[in-house]
């Protein structure tokens, strides 16, 4: 298309005789693998080719990637897939570079911008730390913990910046997260691939096969990651739902909602709760609406009272699953706290941590001969906490709390209602996020990540879209 565009017919004509003695000459030399190699490098090509030409193509590729990514790298166990995900992530700022004449780089005086690079400084210099860790451990986790928050954050800001692109990601993310519903309930009644099968099988049954059922993880890399997604896209469906939209709109998004609700309940995963009802929570007090505010809090209080105080659906191993989060007998929260005790020994003398790479995955995988690494962090705040220090702790919360604080902000400011409950949804789904990650390793994992920091950036330029209505209000435009 780009050389018929271009209007070089000679050009297409060599290029197209070249691809066709290629493909002849695969076939005879190698078989059925020839022309499946010759084809997918011309895939290869005409992708490179899109993606310099406008940088959103490689971003949007990127993004589906997210959520395939737990699929993908299980079927393909002994192949490092994640590796491509950097490698379209890169080539989209090479794309922006490459194009940066079309670009405001101006927009990037931001505080989220800002406070992304701060982090990424903090955890670069994470390097130096003299608990003696290992640098392919520090690399795999400062990819994660850093790199993508600094790379993804600017984005929203020069590609992303017109109400189509805001509405292009919330359908982005709720189609896709429908999609892993679906494959979820797949799993759940038809069975998992052998590849999938195999990933359980190398020891990961422990944890996602719980009295003979199956803790469902869909596309996504584990049960608790998929549940705590499916509460958050929950929030946001449901908030979006009472917004003021066509009656079909709101019809969609309330299925929508009821079926990441169910998502969740197949997933097993407890910490899902509390993602759901801090981000609800966040929704009404952000509504500035007491009087739904007060319904809605009795509401969550008389669910959470049937599930603490009551048998109530004991006999569904997913109501049990929930049931169990509100249990302070519970043995695997329990742990939790030993585990924690067993921390703050460690770190007694590491006031900047242990160093990334010495926690979770990566710090069994790659410093097991550190005894810190060997016991498990069960959330992502004590992670940071084993990572960076109470120090370096109490600077990622800050971090954190003052971009929820600042969304906060400009979300009560917004004069369209349209807008106004799009960033109520982005920004509550955030707050679950954040939350959700005390009880597991959510907001540092694929695909909640990158939703959390395009939310974050969307509710920035939230204030320059409101004006933008409201100009068009004024001129009398039909926006």
């Amino acid at each position: 298309m780009y050389i018929t565009d271009s209007k070089k017919k000679i050009l297409f004509f060599l290029v197209a005789m070249s691809l066709s003695v290629l493909v002849a000459g695969s076939i005879y030399q190698y078989g059925f693998l020839g022309p499946v190699t010759v084809m997918a490098l011309a895939a290869l090509g005409t992708f490179i080719i899109s993606l310099f030409k406008e940088p959103k193509v490689a971003f949007w590729i990127y993004f589906g990637y997210c959520f395939l990514l737990g699929f993908v790298s299980k079927s393909f166990l002994k192949i490092p897939v994640g590796i491509a995900l950097d490698g379209i992530l890169l080539l989209t700022w090479c794309s922006l570079l490459v194009n940066k004449n079309r670009f405001n780089w101006k927009n990037l005086k931001n505080e989220h911008v800002i406070l992304s690079l701060i982090w990424f400084i903090i955890s670069f210099l994470e390097i130096f730390n003299p608990a003696g860790g290992s640098l392919t451990g520090w690399f795999n986790e400062f990819r994660f913990t850093a790199l993508s928050w600094l790379l993804i954050a600017p984005l929203v800001f020069l590609l992303f910046n017109n109400k189509q692109d805001l509405n292009r990601f919330i359908l982005f993310i709720l189609f896709f997260s429908a999609i892993a519903t679906l494959y979820g309930i797949k799993q759940l009644y038809l069975g998992v691939t052998n590849g999938e099968q195999q990933w359980l099988n190398a020891g990961n049954d422990y944890t996602h096969i719980l009295e003979g059922k199956l803790r469902v993880f869909s596309t996504y890399s584990d049960a608790g990651q998929f549940g705590a997604s499916q509460a958050i896209m929950a929030v946001i469906a449901l908030v979006l739902a009472s917004g003021p939209f066509g009656f079909m709109k709101k019809i969609i998004l309330a299925i929508a909602g009821l079926l990441f609700l169910y998502g969740m309940g197949i997933s097993g995963t407890r910490g899902a709760l509390f993602a759901l009802v801090s981000g609800l929570f966040y929704a009404l007090f952000l509504s500035k609406n007491f009087k739904l505010l007060i319904i809605g809090t009795t509401f969550a209080l008389s669910g959470l009272w049937v599930l603490k105080y009551t048998n109530i659906g004991d006999e569904i191993f997913q109501v049990r699953r929930l049931r169990s989060a509100l249990n302070p007998k519970d043995a695997s929260f329990n742990v939790r706290l030993e585990n924690q005790k067993k921390l703050k020994f460690m770190l007694r003398d590491l006031p900047f941590g242990a160093g990334l790479g010495m926690s979770g995955m990566n710090g069994t995988t790659y410093n097991a001969d550190k005894p810190i690494a060997n016991v498990q962090p069960d959330s992502y705040w004590v992670k940071v906490w084993v990572m960076y220090g109470i120090v370096g702790l109490l600077i990622w919360f800050s971090i954190n709390a003052y971009i929820i604080g600042k969304c906060s902000g400009i979300v009560w400011k917004l004069k369209d209602p349209k807008l106004k409950v799009k960033m109520v949804a982005l920004t509550s789904g955030t707050v679950g996020c954040f939350i959700c990650s005390y009880g597991n390793e959510i907001m540092n994992g694929m695909p909640s990540s990158v939703i959390m920091f395009m939310s974050w950036s969307f509710v920035f330029i939230a204030p320059m879209l409101d004006k933008q209505s409201q100009e068009l209000k004024e001129n009398g435009s039909n926006i």
